[in-house]
């Protein structure tokens, strides 16, 4: 088990987000986690990569607890994409090549440098690598901040609303290579979603929070009708297209 989180609670001062989360994470997994603005997603994910220490409960990350593990290590089993990166005076392939930081003791190595290139032929940022990222588009700047979470070479990758600035060609690009990775690498992605279909054509297993607590978790089978009109409260019908459901909105 790459994650496991036990009975996890967070508050900001008096304010309860995050209450008794629990849950599991198998490497090779793709993991969404839905939920309403508010319900704890973003939350649960620095919590996770420990940017919050959480009040109460236990993750650990390859059997290993994160509140006792050293930043350095973090950062080599764990990549982490946030909603929002702050843009800066680096190159695109400057940008990236810094995701290999944690490897690095003297100086930037061939080996950095190739995982880097090879990131960014993978993102198709080739025609971008001497380009400064605040001169990038949202979507690009994204793409960039994915490869930099990449070349770490993470066990874990966490992704905060990924696609959010991406078009629909560039959603399904990115997707398309984190569940490629997961794959091949045989990783763990634990991704915050608001796109359910999308969220649906990519993942495996699927956490909804609703105010603060696990409402519903497991594969597809969780996301019906019913649940859908609980956490977000929309009646919907659920039909299948080439194997995959569709959730459609009722008319109101």
């Amino acid at each position: 088990m790459i994650l496991s989180v036990d009975k996890v609670e967070f508050s900001y001062r008096s304010t309860s987000v995050l209450k008794d989360i629990n849950f599991e994470v198998k490497r090779g997994n793709f993991v969404s986690i839905l939920g309403v603005n508010g319900s704890g997603k973003s939350t649960l994910m620095k919590c996770i990569n420990r940017i919050l220490k959480c009040n109460n409960g236990m993750i650990l990350v390859e059997d290993n607890d994160i509140k006792k593990m050293k930043e350095i290590e973090i950062a080599r089993k764990i990549g982490y994409v946030p909603q929002s990166s702050e843009k800066g005076f680096f190159t695109v392939f400057d940008a990236v090549l810094l995701g290999r930081k944690p490897y690095i003791k003297w100086d930037v190595s061939k080996n950095d440098i190739e995982i880097a290139e090879r990131m960014l032929k993978i993102m198709n940022l080739e025609e971008y690598a001497l380009r400064y990222i605040n001169e990038l588009s949202g979507g690009e700047l994204q793409k960039v901040v994915i490869a930099r979470a990449l070349v770490q070479e993470p066990q874990l990758l966490l992704l905060d609303e990924p696609t959010s600035d991406l078009d629909l060609k560039n959603q399904l690009e990115v997707m398309n290579i984190i569940k490629k990775v997961s794959s091949t690498q045989n990783i763990a992605s634990v991704v915050v979603m608001h796109d359910i279909n999308l969220a649906l054509r990519y993942s495996d297993k699927f956490i909804i929070l609703k105010e603060g607590h696990v409402f519903a978790a497991g594969g597809r089978e969780v996301i019906t009708p019913e649940t859908i009109k609980e956490v977000y409260g929309v009646e919907v019908y659920i039909k299948n297209f080439e194997g995959i459901p569709v959730v459609i909105p009722r008319s109101q």
